[in-house]
């Protein structure tokens, strides 16, 4: 029996229950609702649980608010939409009530469509385990288990057989038994007034009559009772099963009627044929001195009438089938054989001859079954379906199964298409919206200049590889725009959180969000062709700088860095600008060797996003300050960064799995990497660093792992779902560990759209022939020279596959000869680059 933990279930927002459903009349249905309320009541109502209905006719019932959706059992489609439904709903985990006559197709088999595209975890309850299946039920459940993240079983006899049979071990199968209502132990006398039995024994059977119940059996053992004990009555409580009556009317009910005329236990033997609900059914428990189930099979594995009798204290009577085998082991009721009526009346007779025997077993019963009462196994599930959220944060579960084959780098004409039209939608007179609703824009949450920066630099680049630039001028000047406005002459900063009535709500503001601002003020006056945009870029720029030199994070270095480079590829002979380059690049570096280690090569503590980003910084710092040991140094750490967020699928396969938002990854944690949610920036971030290792280097392996981040958009990911909708522009905001998240903002699109410009921008520098020199021509870039001035006092020169200019070569010459402050240790080369013959903000 699962044990109750003290936690909290503060993860699990929504819990959907699929299965029959009241006021559906079968056992199931009773299971489900009482599964719903109780997870409800567990969570104090914190947690949302519904239902999704099975329908075994087309009309449907007239269900309660518990109910979302309903599906025809007999039409596979519905499944299928079913599926879709709880995928839009963001449930957390589904919980799927398993009997195999309650689903379509052979063996139930239609309800494996809707698990296997559930992105959700799914805890499948187990109400049927053969001992003995035929090769379809036995290819059924282990499908069924393939599809489940795990498995409950309401007996440990149902635990047993899942080991032995079906050779599915504990770490997938759990064990939390038969819930039941929370009933006082009370005297049987108490009831017994209101349903005409006052002064009478009474012995009770409940539950939907069907053939299988052995219910003539137990008439059978009447006339010895009645004999010793004359005002003995067997009560028989329950409508005729549906199925039963559907199929054969009531044609067992009055065979047993006339059985029991031809006995003369009229005055005896009492037939409630109606289906009642729980309060009413408690108290008929409650008037019972002995319970019987007198079936006539040892294959049923659970009995919710048998566990709602042990609840409520009775004394129990039973064939041993499986359940009531372990049930009552313990003297908490007594065991007769199948079909044998003699031991039957002889074993109630003795119950109610000793009488002290009967009240000790009732109190056993009573005591063993507390564990079972709803508020306990309510809590027990929620607990499970906890821990299976968590370990699908850990392990990924992929969608479906991709077989990857080493492949060649794709060419530029491999690459999707530049799509701006999402980054339209999301962009109105003031800039980007900062997200969407799926792909509707979200105005409540306004303007960033996070995402204006992003978008700025994303049109200036993708102008180069659209028709006639596509309008990417006219949203250049809207961007540009939104950063002249976010510039606060007062703080010498630029804010970040501008609302959707255009009022900027910043009271300190974001040293990153500055770092990104002057990022894509350089990439401005590096990409624009416009005078207007160069001039204010540069403007702005430089009105920014100044407050670089005061920044404590690491990260707004980095991007500052970026910037800067950007914007001396056209103004190159700007001697400030070069000097605080040097300045922030010494910083980074020093922050890097005082605080790395050998087995943790970062600057703090903790890994979130935007990670790349640094060792891209120091990439280009050492490669146009020709600072060979900044580069080694870049390299090694991108290739640790490299190793811990990526991962290899069965087949030995490397694809990228960046850092989940979800815990990030703490040095020494030993829990590992937080697996998700999963952000699309670090998948861009990462792409720049690879392709600038892949210039500075020329080693092929930095490409092929650029195309690797490039492919996680596109389905090579943990989940094997794609985040970029081809047919929006749009990009999902992360891959959770149940699926994608479907709202597609500002962030995710641009950084789906920054990863393909920049491969489209590298693909062009590896072009060859008349076409390379075309486009070259439209191009501003201009690397640095392949080899370093004379004066330059380097050990070796960083290697590039571009030509440089005449005046890049001189300037970069006096750039060599400035003293600068880094006191760079020896690092050793990596294996890549040595062997080549040319190779934490959470807000980034």
């Amino acid at each position: 029996m699962s044990k109750r933990k003290t936690r909290t279930w503060d993860s699990l927002k929504r819990v959907a229950v699929i299965g029959s459903y009241l006021p559906r009349r079968c056992g199931i249905a009773t299971f489900s609702k009482d599964t719903v309320d109780s997870l409800v009541a567990a969570s104090d109502g914190k947690t949302e649980v519904w239902a999704v209905a099975m329908n075994d006719r087309p009309e449907g019932y007239r269900y309660p608010q518990d109910v979302k959706f309903e599906i025809n059992e007999t039409r596979i489609a519905d499944y299928k939409l079913a599926a879709d439904f709880l995928n839009m709903s963001k449930v957390d985990v589904v919980s799927l009530q398993h009997e195999y006559g309650i689903f379509g197709g052979d063996y139930g088999v239609y309800v494996l469509d809707l698990i296997r595209r559930l992105r959700a975890p799914v805890v499948t309850t187990l109400h049927t385990v053969l001992k003995e299946p035929d090769e379809g039920q036995y290819k059924t459940m282990l499908k069924l288990a393939e599809a489940s993240d795990r498995m409950i079983v309401l007996s440990e006899t149902g635990r047993q057989f899942m080991q032995e049979v079906y050779g599915i071990g504990p770490d997938k199968v759990t064990h939390i038994g038969h819930g039941i209502p929370d009933v006082p132990f009370v005297d049987p006398n108490y009831y017994k007034d209101q349903f005409g039995v006052e002064g009478r024994r009474v012995i009770l059977t409940f539950g939907l009559l069907s053939p299988g119940k052995g219910i003539e059996y137990m008439i059978e053992a009447m006339p010895e009772v009645v004999e010793k004990y004359p005002d003995a009555v067997y009560m028989v409580l329950g409508a005729t099963h549906p199925g039963v009556l559907a199929h054969q009317g009531e044609e067992y009910r009055n065979g047993l009627k006339r059985r029991v005329a031809e006995l003369n236990l009229q005055d005896h033997v009492m037939f409630i044929n109606k289906f009642v609900e729980l309060q009413e059914l408690c108290e008929f428990l409650g008037c019972a001195d002995v319970y019987v189930t007198p079936y006539l099979g040892e294959g049923q594995i659970v009995s919710g009438t048998l566990a709602y009798a042990l609840g409520a204290g009775k004394a129990v009577i039973s064939t041993p089938y499986y359940y009531a085998t372990e049930m009552l082991d313990g003297n908490r009721g007594i065991c007769v054989p199948f079909r044998d009526s003699q031991t039957l009346s002889h074993s109630i007779n003795h119950l109610f001859e000793n009488e002290i025997e009967r009240h000790a077993m009732r109190k056993k019963a009573y005591a063993y079954t507390r564990q079972l009462v709803w508020s306990s196994s309510g809590a027990s599930y929620l607990d499970l379906f906890a821990d299976v959220q968590q370990e699908r944060e850990k392990s990924p579960k992929p969608s479906f199964v991709v077989h990857h084959h080493q492949k060649k780098i794709p060419h530029i004409e491999e690459l999707s298409e530049i799509k701006l039209d999402h980054l339209m939608v999301l962009t109105d007179d003031t800039g980007v919206f900062k997200h969407a609703k799926y792909t509707v824009p979200d105005r409540t949450q306004g303007y960033r200049t996070d995402d204006n920066a992003r978008a700025l630099i994303t049109v200036m680049m993708a102008r180069d590889h659209l028709p006639s630039g596509t309008g990417c001028t006219r949203l250049a000047t809207r961007y540009l725009s939104f950063l002249d406005d976010a510039w606060d002459p007062k703080t010498g900063r630029f804010r970040n959180h501008l609302s959707f009535d255009r009022v900027w709500h910043e009271e300190i503001e974001s040293e990153d969000c500055h770092g990104r601002a002057l990022w894509a003020l350089g990439m401005a006056v590096a990409h624009s062709q416009s005078r207007g945009h160069i001039a204010l870029a540069q403007n702005l720029f430089h009105q920014g700088l100044p407050a670089m030199e005061t920044l404590a994070s690491p990260s707004a270095w980095a991007y500052g860095l970026i910037g800067i480079h950007g914007y001396l590829r056209r103004f190159s002979g700007d001697s400030a600008v070069r000097r605080l380059r040097e300045q922030l690049a010494a910083q980074l570096f020093h922050a890097f060797e005082e605080n790395a280690t050998d087995d943790w090569l970062w600057l703090s503590p903790i890994l979130t996003w935007g990670n790349a980003r640094l060792p891209h910084a120091l990439l280009l710092s050492g490669r146009w300050m020709f600072h060979n040991e900044m580069i080694d140094y870049a390299l090694r750490v991108l290739e640790w960064l490299w190793s811990v967020e990526t991962s290899q699928d069965p087949n030995g396969n490397t694809y990228f799995a960046p850092i989940g938002t979800h815990g990030w990854l703490t040095h020494g944690s030993p829990d590992g990497k937080a697996r998700f949610d999963q952000p699309p920036l670090e998948a861009s971030c990462m792409i720049d660093a690879c392709l600038e290792a892949h210039r500075v280097t020329t080693d092929r392996k930095w490409l092929d792992r650029a195309f690797l981040c490039l492919n996680w958009y596109l389905g090579e990911n943990d989940l094997r779902l794609p985040l970029y909708d081809p047919s929006t522009g749009g990009c999902a905001d992360g891959l959770r560990a149940q699926g994608i998240n479907e709202n597609q903002g500002a962030e995710a699109t641009l950084a789906w759209l920054l990863s393909l410009v920049s491969m489209y921008d590298h693909s062009l520098e590896t072009l060859e022939g008349p076409a390379a020199d075309e486009a070259r021509a439209n191009k501003i870039e201009k690397a640095p020279p392949t080899t370093s001035p004379a004066s330059s006092n380097t050990n070796s020169t960083p290697n590039t596959n571009t030509a440089a200019t005449s005046s890049t070569s001189a300037t970069d010459s006096k750039d060599k000869n400035v003293k600068t402050k880094i006191k760079a240790r020896k690092i050793r080369p990596s294996a890549s680059r040595a062997s080549s013959k040319s190779t934490n903000a959470p807000n980034s």
